[in-house]
């Protein structure tokens, strides 16, 4: 079969390291197999690893690099003396265009710093942004930013939303996503200058997507809109409270149910039950954030993802580079480039 896709992968990062990026491989090949990997690692133990699995050979080439960057290293160290790094190396194949897609488990901010350097930012786009999937009670959300930017101006916050819409899209095939900003309130005069001011651009441009206007923090899991923008320190604690909320409750329910003869009874009688919420609680299933705005399709999964979750992130990776998300998000911000603050709230 012929493969049209590449997906370079950062191999030895993460705090499982190799291990779970093979295992990964041995689910992924079966859903794409005419996509190929690059495994960028020490080679001696990828092949000791891939030597299990004879069947990964003829999708998997393997480019030895024989540093790795520590999970705890700063972004600018990590890019001043990481160029031998797993993660230099497969982000620069993307770069060399020899890759369509990178993938890491690795170290966040230096992920992040060595992308940009590398692959650069899209034109018109100030700053990128880490996009997540979220878990609602429709079905699934974007939030975006999770942690790339701490604060944010009104223009940021547009092209997150245009590039939240182009993910969307992708990810959910939507022809026209909603997108709103997150508040404190629904109210016009509610929030902060950038988040009013963005909103006032939003609601002039001729985009393809809703704008909702404001949502509040409850309306994220009640799924009211199919994107939610806020800045990089809001949506990242919105994404570790809700995920410390789901282990609360799963920890929560195990417990009532162990605690008595009744509860084990009870356990087993909704066990189908039971399972389908543990799935739908599991981070795994939509484990993978996306760096949008950069020149080139980068996922980031969690560091300690196991084999499920780092599977996850590829079929992400693959989904991206195929739907052509990067084109698509130049699009879409030609047509907000003649708006400024200044125009919009005049």
């Amino acid at each position: 079969m012929k493969q049209e896709f590449t997906v370079s992968v950062d191999a030895m990062s993460g705090d499982a390291g190799p291990e779970i990026v093979v295992g990964a491989l041995t689910q992924t090949v079966l859903r794409h197999p005419a996509v190929r990997y690059l495994l960028h690692g020490d080679k001696a133990t990828l092949e000791t690893l891939l030597a299990k699995h004879p069947k990964l050979t003829s999708h998997v080439e393997i480019r030895h690099a024989a540093d790795r960057v520590r999970m705890d290293e700063k972004p600018s160290i990590a890019l001043r003396r990481g160029r031998g790094s797993s993660m230099w190396r497969a982000i620069e194949s993307v770069a060399k265009k020899e890759a369509d897609a990178v993938i890491s488990a690795g170290n966040t901010g230096a992920l992040m710093a060595m992308a940009m350097y590398q692959l650069g930012l899209i034109e018109g786009i100030e700053r990128p942004a880490i996009a997540a999937i979220f878990p609602t009670m429709r079905g699934h959300s974007v939030l975006l930013d999770v942690g790339a930017n701490i604060s944010t101006d009104a223009e940021q916050l547009v092209d997150f939303a245009i590039m939240g819409e182009a993910f969307a899209r992708v990810v959910f095939s939507l022809e026209r996503p909603s997108v709103a900003l997150l508040n404190v309130g629904s109210e016009e005069m509610k929030g902060n200058d950038a988040v009013r001011g963005a909103a006032q651009i939003l609601r002039k441009v001729q985009l393809p997507m809703e704008f909702a206007g404001f949502v509040e923090g409850t309306d994220i899991t009640e799924g009211k809109v199919d994107v939610v923008v806020t800045d990089g320190f809001t949506g990242n604690v919105a994404l570790k409270t809700a995920e410390g909320t789901a282990k609360l409750v799963v920890e929560y329910l195990r417990s009532a149910l162990r605690s008595s003869l009744l509860g084990k009874i009870g356990a087993f009688i909704a066990s189908g039950a039971l399972q389908v919420l543990r799935r739908k609680l599991d981070p795994r299933a939509a484990n993978g954030g996306i760096f949008l705005g950069l020149n080139g399709v980068v996922v980031k999964c969690h560091g300690g993802t196991d084999a499920m979750g780092f599977a996850t992130g590829l079929d992400m990776a693959i989904d991206m580079a195929k739907a052509g998300i990067i084109t698509r998000i130049v699009a879409n911000r030609a047509g907000v480039t003649p708006v400024t603050t200044e125009t919009a709230v005049s």
